[in-house]
């Protein structure tokens, strides 16, 4: 059997529950940090990954249709002169 020394177990109970409260002043202390970055940035005119995305999308809609348009007048304009 195994004998067990009492100090040598509370040792372990005190290790274990430093690493805990250690591990949850890491979580706080992070996610802290990550509110404060959002209120700093919160105030700049920072748009979010979607908005840019949405309006990058609308560009290249809007490019190929003014391609289209200019390829139907130099059509219509060919026909004019012919």
């Amino acid at each position: 059997m195994q004998s067990e020394n009492p100090i040598i177990a509370d040792f372990v109970k005190l290790a274990n529950a430093a690493a805990g409260t250690l591990a949850g002043m890491t979580r706080e202390a992070r996610d802290s940090a990550r509110e404060r970055m959002k209120e700093a940035l919160g105030g700049m005119d920072f748009v979010s990954r979607e908005e840019f995305d949405t309006v990058k999308q609308m560009a290249a809609n809007a490019r190929e249709k003014v391609e289209a348009l200019e390829a139907r007048l130099a059509a219509l304009e060919g026909k004019s002169k012919g």
